[in-house]
């Protein structure tokens, strides 16, 4: 074959190679996209215990172990709750307003609350129905805040994975025929789309539903019987806690599990 055939062949060779590589290789990562428009308050006093509660109904947020880095969501963000356990990637925005910031920071805050609109005000304030705010715990605020006589600042921010210490948990409230069950400490998406209950005695799964914030029920005769859980994040991810709460329980108590979202 004389020298010029060979090179064509070998260049149409690896030609097809890079094709062939390129068609197996999997999709590029999303760019990053900092959504803008938004604003930030504070609330809950410099140690955060003013946040403690809520509207996703963690209750104490240190024991929980979402610490002060939380915030209150506007109703566009919250979404009935749906939101609840969501983890948010927070910038103050120094092209709209270089003063007010501190450059160059970043937090990351857990929804575990709602902002509910002022009605005072003829627009609803700045947690109104259709603006996108964060009422951040102080002490997160002022990572990013450089004087909190201010109070209001503007913010970029994106939805960021969630990460957590351990397994998620299911803590059991209620009584016979109506199980509410409060789950915390999620990663990855950190917010649940939809939640199955199956007991000891039965081979299939039940739906619960969404009572309000991260709680979910089911309206079953469950109690004392070995419970498993399966939950699917807003994310897709879906995870089986097979037999978490054992036989024998009662209500009032949380299980942690040994599984988590990545």
């Amino acid at each position: 074959m004389a020298p010029s055939r060979i090179v064509v062949a070998v260049l149409l060779a690896l030609g097809c190679w890079t094709l062939a590589v390129a068609a197996d290789a999997p999709p590029a990562p999303a760019p990053i996209v900092w959504q803008k428009g938004a604003h930030a308050t504070f609330y809950g006093g410099a140690d955060a215990s003013g946040t403690m509660g809520g509207a996703c109904g963690y209750g104490n947020l240190y024991s929980a172990g979402y610490g002060s880095r939380t915030a209150a969501l506007s109703t566009v963000l919250f979404n009935d709750g749906a939101s609840c356990g969501q983890c948010y990637k927070i910038a103050c925005d120094r092209k709209a307003n270089p003063a007010l910031c501190i450059p160059g920071v970043t937090v990351t805050v857990t929804a575990t609350n709602f902002c509910p609109p002022n009605w005072g005000y003829p627009d609803g304030g700045w947690c109104n129905t259709v603006r996108p705010h964060f009422d951040m715990a102080q002490p997160a605020w002022e990572k990013i805040g450089v004087d909190t006589r201010n109070g209001i600042i503007p913010v970029i921010y994106q939805r960021v994975p969630c990460v957590r210490r351990g397994g998620v948990r299911f803590t059991i409230n209620g009584h016979d025929y109506f199980n509410l069950v409060l789950v915390t400490n999620v990663a990855g998406a950190g917010s649940i789309k939809s939640m199955d209950v199956k007991s000891s005695d039965s081979a299939d799964w039940m739906p619960m539903a969404r009572n309000w914030g991260a709680n979910w029920h089911s309206l079953a005769y469950l109690s004392g019987k070995s419970l498993s859980f399966r939950l699917t994040l807003t994310d897709g991810q879906t995870l089986m806690f097979s037999n978490v709460v054992p036989p024998g329980w009662t209500f009032g108590l949380t299980f942690a599990s040994n599984l988590q979202f990545k």
